[in-house]
Parts: structure tokens; sequence; C-alpha cells
């Protein structure tokens, strides 16, 4: 698929950040238009160069219109109206289109009971980092969906970061990692603020020593394209200050402890998938 027409309904925090990286990326389209219930919202979007903002206010067929030859449509809305939207432009979508949710827990059995018989359906889950065009994508599309159209719903989240592949339960599992990742992120980094006040540093002062260790220690990860084991073993010194930390981390449990977060993140995500 060359130059796809993109159609986003709901552009909130996510599919916001999405559609600005389209566009910031400069991923050619034949058109991008995006939907949303406000016209103070629409305004904002449609100051992206080559985006059609649509005010549902104003508009109230507009996500119809949005989809009628859109060749990939981003749902962008709460889990809990995915369906309903879903089965409200069903009518409307053009032949072949591919319906592609950033809905959690919204599955790709639910999403065909809406779409009807041979819907080609992408469930996605993207972290916060797209924002600045920094996300892991996890992407799982159902048995209609042609490699094709796999590596064209790709090139779209690429626009924002690194895509990983998989199937439906691997969805669930990568948003214990990477979905819900920056949160256990951004708790370490207030732990680690937290240590520096207690050391008597100011705030200001513990703040910039926590963030920018966690900001220059990605990057420097990123940039060396090392192991991280290798990285932390060469900040290791035997017998010195950073491998006594590390023993009180490590007899504390800390390696364990993110096992039992994240199939505690899990067992929730089968749950609410469910609809409990």
């Amino acid at each position: 698929m060359t130059a796809p027409a993109i159609s986003i309904l709901g552009a909130g925090s996510m599919g916001g950040a999405i559609l600005r990286g389209v566009v910031a990326s400069g991923l050619p389209t034949r058109s991008l238009t995006v939907t949303n219930r406000t016209p103070e919202k629409a305004t904002e979007l449609a100051e992206l160069a080559g985006v059609t903002s649509v005010a549902l206010a104003e508009n109230p067929r507009g996500n119809h219109d949005a989809v009628v030859d859109a060749d990939i449509v981003l749902i962008g809305v709460k889990p809990a109206m995915v369906a309903d939207l879903l089965r409200d432009i069903a009518s409307s979508l053009k032949p072949g289109a591919i319906v592609v949710s950033l809905a959690a827990g919204t599955t790709l059995a639910t999403m065909a009971a809406a779409l009807g018989e041979g819907a080609k359906i992408v469930r996605v889950m993207p972290n916060t980092p797209a924002i600045v065009r920094k996300a892991v994508t996890g992407l799982a599309a159902n048995e209609h969906c042609t490699a094709e159209d796999v590596a064209a719903v790709r090139r779209v989240f690429e626009a924002v970061g690194t895509v990983i592949t998989t199937d439906e339960d691997g969805i669930d599992r990568l948003s214990t990692i990477s979905g819900s990742g920056p949160a256990y992120v951004y708790f370490l980094i207030e732990q680690l603020t937290q240590a520096a006040l207690h050391q008597g540093f100011a705030l200001a002062d513990a703040r910039v020593m926590a963030e920018q260790t966690f900001i220059g220690a990605a990057s420097l990860l990123e940039a060396s394209g090392d192991d991280p084991a290798e990285l932390r073993r060469r900040v290791t010194s035997p017998k010195g200050t950073t491998e006594q930390a590390l023993f009180v981390m490590q007899n504390a449990g800390l390696d364990s402890m993110f096992i039992t977060a994240t199939n505690a993140a899990l067992a929730r995500a089968r749950e609410l998938a469910a609809g409990a």
C-alpha cells in the first residue's frame, strides 16, 4: 500500500501523539483526517500541515465522512466507546479498510463482532513516549489482514518509535512491560529523588541528579548498543560503593519484584479484557 489515506477518530493524548508523529515524520499519505468532539480541539489540530480536522459538534456525520475513503482508520476513543463507534461506522467503511484500535482491553473478537464478517482489524498498544516519537508499540492483526496490511500499519507507528509485531496474547504481555513501563521508570526516578533529598540535597538539585541520570543512562545505552548488564558492570567496581548499593537492592528482591509486578499487571489486563 503506497501513500494511504489515514483517518484518526478521536485524537486525545495518544491519538494526537500518533497524528503529530505521522506529520513530523513526513510519512507519505494520500490524506490525513482527524475527528474530535470540540471545535477548539479541531482548530488546534487543523494547524498541522496536511491535516483535515473535523469537529463532531459541528458535523455529527464527521466520523462517517472521515472513513469513507480511508485505507487505515485509527480508533482513538476510550475503550468503553470503541464497540459502539465501530458499529456506527461499519456501513461507511471503505471495502478493505484496515481498522486499528489504540484501546486497551478491547479484543480483536469484540471489534470483529462490531464490524462484521471479514473485517481487517489490528490491535495496537503504544506507550506515552509516542509524544516525543520514542514509543514502543505492540501490534497484533487478525486473520483477515495480509502481510502488506500489517506492513502499512507498522509504517504508521514507526513514525512515533519502535514496533513489535506479536499475537493478541502478546499485546497484553507487552502492555505490562512497555505499556506500563514509563510509570515504572517515573516511580524509580521519584524514589531516587527522595534518596537525594535524604542525603541533604535541595529539591531542584535532587531532581536534576535523578532525572538526568536516567536520561543520560538511557542515551548511553542507545548510543553504545551494549548490553545493559555490560554497562552496569563498567560502573560497578569490585568492593566499591556502587556494588554495595546493588547488593542492597538485590537483597531487597528488586529483581524478582519486577516479575511479580508485571504478572499482577497481566492478570488485571486479562480481567479487563473479560469485562471484569
